[in-house]
This record gives structure tokens, C-alpha cells and sequence, in this order.
């Protein structure tokens, strides 16, 4: 049985074993009768920061990765942290604003389970040398719906890079194995969240269905 299971009944937010490191994580309502357990990275710490950066990078150094990419905002901190770990100096963002040096960016639209509408995800054309026939590591905070993290996938498979693994600080419920397919078991985690809704009495409590 999973160690999330202990936390099983009515809570305002959810502790999570990271890898060693307790954080709680306050219950956002998406929906009037769904919420999700919401991880800011960035307001976590830089102890935070520096810890899941190794663990990761743990998981990850297997790989011989050459290369770390991660996807504006919440996936900067995680492929800094990461690529310090690895102890590799350049890694690639992926961008989510229109800024004026990516007007012939390469694109993929994306969406998220935390952001309202459809999303772009813009790669510099600049930065495809830095991918092109290179070992990466796909990083990010939370996989959720996967749509994120598919749509980084692919614009840097799309530069012409060996996508060897990705990692995550969390996943969250089961959605996202389904839509990244076979690239779902490249997928190293830290811990795992489930997803929330309210029983007879208005509570908040785990969907039994998203655990892993």
C-alpha cells in the first residue's frame, strides 16, 4: 500500500514524502466537488530546490544525460537544480511567452490541469545545436494531464535529441500515462499525489482511482 494512504479522510492539504523531505500542500479547488494538491515549487525554498535536484539527478545520471531541458515557469528551478547535480553547466528552457528573439521559435500547443486554456510551448531556434544529436533529460515539477510534458517531449524530439528520460518532482493521479503512451515509462518521479473530492459531507478526501 502506498504511504499516501495514511492520509487518507478529511484535510486541507496533503503531506507528501519527497523523496525525505515533508512538505504539505495546500487543497486547491479546480471544480466545486474536485481539487488538486497544489506544489509551487519556487515557494518551497532554495533547501527544497538543492534536494529534489539531487535526487533526481540520482535517478537520472544512469541515463548519461548530456543535456537538461525544462518548461517555463514551474520547470526552470527543477532543471537548474538538476543540472547542477548532474554536474553539466548549459541546459535549455522551454518557453512559454511570445518574447521578441522566438518569432521563428518551434512550437507545440499544450494545455494544463492548473493554467485556463490552450498553451504554446515556444524552443529558440538558437538552442536546437545544443539539442540536436544530444542525450536529454526532460524535467518539470508536476505531471498531471501529461499535455505539458507530451508537448515538451516532442518539441525537443523535434530539434533532433534522444529523449532518454524524464523527471518529475510528482505525479498526480493517472491521466498522464495514458497520454504520454510508451514514452510514460521514461518517467522518474519523486513522490506521487492523488487527486480530491468531497464525500456526502462537503469533505475533502482522495480519489481511491488516483492513486498509483
Amino acid at each position: 500500500m502506498s504511504d499516501d494512504r495514511k492520509n487518507m479522510g478529511v484535510a486541507a492539504s496533503w503531506k507528501v514524502d519527497v523523496a525525505g523531505f515533508d512538505v504539505d500542500l495546500p487543497l486547491v479547488a479546480i471544480k466545486p466537488d474536485f481539487a488538486i494538491s497544489l506544489m509551487m515549487v519556487i515557494d518551497l525554498g532554495v533547501r527544497f530546490g538543492e534536494h529534489v535536484g539531487k535526487e533526481l539527478a540520482k535517478k537520472l545520471l544512469p541515463l548519461n544525460p548530456e543535456m537538461v531541458v525544462g518548461a517555463a515557469t514551474l520547470g526552470i528551478p527543477v532543471a537548474i537544480e538538476v543540472t547542477r547535480a548532474l554536474g553539466l553547466d548549459r541546459y535549455v528552457i522551454l518557453q512559454k511567452s511570445p518574447k521578441i528573439h522566438l518569432g521563428d521559435a518551434l512550437v507545440e500547443k499544450i494545455s494544463s490541469i492548473t493554467s485556463k486554456g490552450e498553451q504554446t510551448l515556444l524552443l529558440d531556434r538558437a538552442a536546437i545545436p545544443l539539442l540536436s544529436g544530444t542525450r536529454v533529460v526532460v524535467v518539470d515539477d508536476v505531471v498531471a494531464s501529461g499535455s505539458s510534458l507530451k508537448g515538451s517531449i516532442e518539441l525537443v524530439r523535434s530539434a533532433g535529441a534522444d529523449v532518454v528520460g524524464v523527471g518529475v518532482i510528482l505525479t498526480e493521479a493517472r491521466d498522464w500515462q495514458e497520454k504520454l503512451g510508451e514514452d510514460a515509462s521514461l518517467v522518474h518521479s519523486l513522490a506521487h499525489i492523488p487527486q480530491f473530492s468531497t464525500n456526502e459531507v462537503g469533505d475533502w478526501i482522495p480519489l481511491p482511482n488516483t492513486f498509483l
